[in-house]
């Protein structure tokens, strides 16, 4: 059926395009034209007056837990929980059970993909088995579908493999996303290395750790022109490295989370491992170099890093639960409530760090309002506040550092080939 989305504020970041007109979208799943007061006798009609128009959001860093780990998530459910926070595409990492590795397990998660109201892509490891030793096969992965390889949850520590990898990436046209993480410095820590790490009494995790794996592999990137992606950046240094990277063309590109640059190492409660992340939480003057270059564009786009654990697992000590924490369902509201009231971004600025820019790394024809393009998009409310409560949230797990903080912004309305996945109010 085709859809009519009246009177919203239209945000397209390809154009430009900030302005108060209506949308129709056709039977086809396409964007059919945008104009105002526009009438259509068959179309349904979805009032977006007051509220963005946003094409629909892609996040380029899921961890959906399946194969091997449904009980914290799966493909069908962590789709369910992405349409929700106004995700139309979302990428899944590698890192399941079993890994990612080669075509078979990749037509296994493209396969459940279909079954989903939204675009499912899938990452393809970079070594055999997540183990580091030999590469796996990623030109056979490439024909049978992945989007791009990444050993995210691990680094490649053996840098001549990981540039043997990046030769055959950027031979297939396949970006390569990196976790960049010195083991032999993180070995043990479990949040940053700072004066609150001492207070609190638990090994921390300095920034070298991370700093060190970046300048490696975008000296790495440099040598073979691989397009680069590094994820979760979460301090200065990377930074500045990322913005000195690109001043010499190496064609790199990065994100950061919500977590990453509205929380500091001043947050961690010891008794809640919904604190607990890697890369861990940082200083203040970190999460402000992380603002600043969401601002100026060195990095690119806003990814989740959505990590969903049982409660069973997040409920161990500090010390011993796992990394990760969920996020699909709260990034827009944190993102608008921190980054666009903060002054950090225009709303088309939000908009083209979690829409346009991350569909354009992958190759996509998404991020766009222009007719023809997909009818992929998102419809936010900025005037609601709401504090997050984790018992709402749609994903398996909870493990959320944000349950119970004051937002503003919430979805009202994602659709998705046309055709409305969810909307507020309404079971669907």
């Amino acid at each position: 059926m085709a859809i009519l989305i009246k009177g919203g504020r239209v945000l397209d970041p390809a154009t430009k395009t900030d302005e108060i007109t209506d949308i129709l979208l056709n039977e086809e799943g396409t964007i059919e034209k945008l104009g105002k007061k526009l009438k259509s006798e068959k179309a349904e009609v979805v009032n977006a007056e007051g509220c963005f128009v946003m094409p629909g959001f892609v996040d380029l860093h899921e961890h959906l837990r399946d194969p091997g780990q449904e009980y914290k998530e799966d493909i069908l459910t962590g789709a369910y929980a992405a349409e929700r926070g106004g995700y139309t595409t979302i990428l899944a990492m590698a890192n399941t059970i079993p890994p990612v590795d080669n075509p078979d397990v990749v037509s296994y998660v493209l396969h459940k993909a279909e079954e989903c109201s939204i675009h499912v892509l899938t990452a393809g490891t970079v070594t055999k088995g997540m183990k580091g030793g030999r590469l796996s096969d990623i030109e056979g992965m490439k024909a049978a579908g992945i989007s791009c390889i990444s050993e995210d949850g691990k680094t490649v520590m053996n840098a001549d493999l990981y540039r043997r990898a990046m030769k055959t990436a950027a031979k297939l046209d396949l970006p390569i996303m990196s976790h960049c993480e010195d083991h032999n410095l993180a070995f043990g820590g479990v949040m940053n290395e700072d004066e609150r790490a001492k207070e609190l009494g638990l090994p921390g995790i300095s920034n070298s750790t991370e700093d060190v794996i970046t300048i490696r592999d975008l000296m790495l990137a440099r040598d073979t022109g691989v397009r680069l992606h590094l994820c979760h950046v979460s301090t200065r240094d990377a930074v500045w490295l990322i913005q000195t990277a690109k001043e010499w063309g190496v064609h790199v590109t990065a994100e950061a989370t919500p977590h990453h640059f509205t929380l500091t190492s001043e947050d961690v409660d010891p008794e809640n491992a919904s604190f607990k992340m890697n890369p861990p939480l940082r200083t203040a003057a970190d999460r402000e170099a992380v603002r600043e270059g969401l601002k100026s564009g060195v990095i690119d786009c806003i990814a989740t890093d959505h990590a969903p654990h049982s409660f069973e697992d997040k409920n161990e000590s500090f010390i011993e639960a796992p990394f990760g924490v969920i996020g699909s369902e709260t990034a827009a509201a944190i993102t608008y409530t921190e980054l666009v009231l903060g002054g950090y971004l225009t709303p088309l600025e939000m908009a083209e760090k979690m829409s346009y820019n991350p569909a354009k790394i992958l190759g996509l024809d998404a991020g766009e309002l222009a007719p023809g393009k997909p009818a992929d998009i998102c419809i936010f409310d900025p005037k609601k506040t709401y504090r997050i409560n984790k018992e709402l949230l749609r994903s398996k797990s909870r493990n959320t550092p944000f349950h119970g903080r004051e937002v503003k912004g919430d979805v009202v309305c994602t659709i998705c080939g046309g055709k409305i996945v969810y909307q507020r109010g309404k079971n669907l």
